[in-house]
């Protein structure tokens, strides 16, 4: 029976049928998206960083990785050795093979060993020989006291403190940035970014008009995006936000009219646009220019914010596309329309924050007969128009992020000058955005690539606590970093940036801290190709026996030949042209046959043309008034007596006479 077996395998090639996968160690699947620099990324180096000088270089000879990083690839390399054991690798004979040896057996003690034992000690037993007192000379002297520690272990415990001391300096903040992957696809700049509450999903919006949607459970190495929509056809993409439930999402384009999507990317609805020629926004019943931003309530799964340019922001309900539910229009220091460059929540979803065209902060507090009236106004809080503002959830801190190069830490009990200005932000797009880490203690945002600028773009890390700079993190060095997050159950930092040609998604992650995400995709291979997965192409030798498979006729041709047809095209009939005789105007060129004949024979002379016209009618005036055959004679009764006027000699003379 073997033998026909194999006499059977030998027909189909080595390669056919499965293969066994032969899995790859976690340690070469993150090894491969480990970022090559990471606290001084960008030649831009953290504070933690300039602390201690050697912090550029670990010793387990990666650059710049954290104290968790590090115990994480100790763990995997196996235990520590002693370091001072030789360098050199163990030899052979120095492998143990097998099971352990049996322990020694015990030695028979010596008769001294057994009259010393014979004694009785009393008291507390006696300290050990070189630990007495340094300065006491004579050996018979009593130790007084406890014995003192021994020398070493003083200095061990005060290095160790040291390192403590460093490595929670380091690990302070706890930024997951050791690995780095990157969601491609997009052809321009990623201008939105938005990710469920579970970290399954990932939304991207785009300048090229598309929103991509990512899946981390469904994707592997290959980080490929399952569905791409293009909500609104010519329009870019300024903003993508999450229901509550994540079971929606909203997707706010340059149109006027925003959209709701359900989470497979479903087209449910898209909101009313108002009428441009009333001049009273609160009368439309929707937004009547591009929109700027939108939002999620992040309590009411009903209810969602949008901004737009037209000098309105609107709140809106899911479940009637046809109005709006609220208008607010902003306070302005003169009459007119001033665009609503971005709008927020607040944690609860009681307030609402705007940033305005000229630069101020509005922010509404929706109680029972709240109106357009803002219960906090802050002009000129920035010099250049606002790009994102953010609410802490504790509702003390309000972040505003600018065109004018600024992010600015504001203090809702006290906004009259704010608590901080981080300046030296380069920012260039209207959908940069700032954000917390899930504890609040750190503020990030990204910037913008100069154009004489040799850093690329950066994300900046900011202690909301000291109010200075944490870490500068380079993305790409050709690339702006537009918007940014970082999502608290996958501890994972999300970051979109990109240019004219190119977009893309960076998640910075660390497989020590963070969950999920990233790093399930990153360890998930693509499946290879197998034999069952072959598909010959079908070959079809009658492609239209039926009416299902043929092609739809052309119409071009039937429309070709109706034209040409005069009844089908209702053509008119065209005129006849060319000149004639006897009152009969010829329809040839060289006119009728009879005509031809009658002109080469001399009987009709063409003197029309050597004629004057007037001469030629004047000729008959006085047969007309002779004989009148047609009109004069049936108008002979009725026709009153001509009266003519008098020349204006005549009346001058009159003048004159008198």
């Amino acid at each position: 029976m073997d033998d026909e077996l194999e006499g059977l395998r030998a027909h189909f090639p080595v390669s056919f049928g499965k293969t066994s996968k032969v899995s790859a160690s976690t340690e070469a699947i993150h090894s491969a998206t480990r970022r090559t620099d990471v606290a001084t990324d960008a030649g831009v180096s953290s504070d933690s960083s300039t602390k201690k000088p050697d912090s550029g270089k670990s010793e387990s000879g990666f650059p710049s990785l954290s104290s968790s990083s590090e115990t994480w690839l100790r763990s995997v390399r196996g235990p520590k050795r002693n370091p001072n054991s030789s360098s050199l690798p163990p030899s052979d004979d120095d492998i143990a093979m097998g099971p352990p040896p049996p322990p020694p057996p015990p030695s028979k003690p010596t008769q001294e060993e057994e009259e010393e034992d014979d004694g009785v000690m009393m008291g507390p037993p006696p300290p050990p020989k070189g630990l007495g007192n340094i300065n006491d000379s004579d050996d018979e002297a009593d130790m007084i006291g406890p014995p003192p520690p021994p020398r070493a272990a003083i200095d061990s415990d005060e290095d160790s403190d040291d390192d403590d001391a460093n490595d929670n300096e380091e690990n302070r903040y706890q930024i997951p940035l050791s690995n780095e992957i990157q969601l491609k696809g997009h052809t321009k700049i990623v201008s939105s970014l938005a990710v469920d509450s579970a970290g399954a999903r990932v939304l991207s919006g785009s300048y090229d008009y598309t929103v991509r949607m990512y899946d981390f459970q469904g994707m592997n190495s290959r980080l490929q995006s399952f569905r791409q929509i293009e909500p609104s056809e010519g329009h870019q993409v300024r903003s993508v936000s999450w229901s509550p439930t994540s079971g929606h999402f909203l997707c706010v384009t340059g149109s006027a009219q925003a959209k709701i999507f359900d989470r497979d990317g479903l087209t449910l609805g898209e909101f009313m646009k108002g009428d441009m020629y009333i001049r009273d926004l609160k009368n439309t019943k929707g937004h009547i220019c591009g929109l700027t931003c939108g939002e999620w309530h992040p309590r009411t799964k009903e209810t969602v914010l949008t901004s737009s340019e037209d000098g309105s922001l609107r709140i809106w309900d899911v479940n009637n596309f046809l109005s709006q539910t609220q208008v607010i229009k902003p306070k302005l220091a003169r009459p007119g329309r001033v665009p609503v460059t971005t709008c927020a929540w607040d944690r609860d979803g009681k307030r609402i924050a705007g940033g305005i065209g000229d630069g101020s902060i509005q922010i509404w507090s929706l109680k029972p007969g709240w109106g357009s009236r803002p219960d906090i106004y802050v002009g000129k809080a920035h010099t250049d128009d606002i790009t994102s503002v953010k609410f802490s959830s504790d509702g003390r801190i309000l972040l505003s992020r600018s065109f004018d190069g600024s992010l600015k830490v504001w203090d809702l009990r006290q906004m009259k000058e704010a608590l901080k200005v981080f300046e030296g932000l380069p920012n260039y797009y209207p959908q940069t955005n700032v954000a917390f880490s899930p504890d609040e203690q750190i503020i990030l945002t990204g910037t913008s690539v100069e154009k004489d600028s040799t850093t690329g773009g950066l994300l900046c890390f900011y202690d909301r606590t000291k109010l200075e700079i944490v870490q500068k993190v380079g993305i790409s060095p050709t690339s702006s970093v537009v918007q940014c997050a970082w999502h608290p159950r996958l501890n994972q930092i999300f970051a979109t940036s990109g240019d004219k040609s190119q977009g893309g998604t960076h998640i910075l992650y660390d497989p020590t801290q963070s969950e999920r995400g990233a790093c399930v995709c990153v360890a998930r291979a693509p499946r290879k190709k197998s034999v069952d997965d072959y598909q010959p192409e079908p070959v079809i030798h009658n492609p239209h026996a039926l009416p299902l498979f043929r092609d739809a006729p052309s119409r071009k041709r039937q429309r070709e030949k109706a034209l040409k047809d005069p009844i089908k095209a209702h053509k008119p009939e065209i005129p006849m042209t060319g000149p004639g005789h006897g009152g009969r105007v010829g329809t040839t060129g060289s006119s009728l046959l009879t005509q031809y004949l009658l002109k080469q024979g001399g009987m009709i002379k063409e003197t029309w043309m050597e004629e004057d016209p007037r001469e030629a009618i004047l000729k008959y005036a006085e047969v007309a008034v002779k004989d009148p055959k047609f009109i004069a004679p049936a108008y002979s009764e009725t026709q009153p007596e001509t009266i003519f006027a008098k020349s204006d000699d005549e009346e001058e003379e009159g003048d004159t006479k008198k």
